[in-house]
């Protein structure tokens, strides 16, 4: 059950990481949602990619 529990945890603190551009600079999160409405499939593929491996790498490194 800790498990579960802290996925739950980590579940909401993304949640609050997530929200914080939207709440402080809508405008701006609006210019950057339609910016990356442009990118072609494959780029955003690697730009996902490389964000999984550096938060992996991140938690292995401080685990």
């Amino acid at each position: 059950m800790d498990f579960w529990r802290e996925l739950l945890v980590a579940f909401c603190l993304m949640l609050v990481i997530e929200g914080i551009i939207p709440f402080l600079y809508p405008h701006r999160w609006r210019e950057l949602v339609a910016m990356l409405a442009q990118i072609d499939d494959k780029t955003l593929r690697i730009i996902g990619l490389v964000s999984m491996l550096t938060g992996t790498a991140l938690l292995y490194l401080f685990n």
